[in-house]
């Protein structure tokens, strides 16, 4: 079992993505973005961020099926859980 401070060390590394895409990505005027815009953002992460097609587009698909209450609440538990991979293995 993870102790407490170890959790901690998680919020850290989502702080330093957040500010990465931030800096990589320009937030959509509307709450959804376009299918173009879509394209764009996954160009943008396989280019700059490292994903390749697949998993780019896989994780915009997350963010647009379940947006980030959801995704909050499913890292939380990953994290408890000690499950860094899923069975995706992206």
């Amino acid at each position: 079992m993870r102790v407490k401070g170890e959790n901690m060390n998680e919020g850290k590394y989502v702080e330093s993505l957040i500010s990465e895409y931030s800096a990589l990505i320009k937030k959509p005027r509307r709450n959804r973005a376009s299918k173009r815009v879509k394209t764009s953002i996954a160009k943008t992460l396989v280019k700059s961020a490292e994903w390749t097609e697949d998993g780019a587009g896989e994780l915009l698909m997350l963010v647009n099926d379940y947006g980030a209450f959801m995704l909050r609440n499913a890292l939380a538990l990953a994290v408890v859980l000690g499950q860094e991979d899923g069975n995706m293995r992206y």
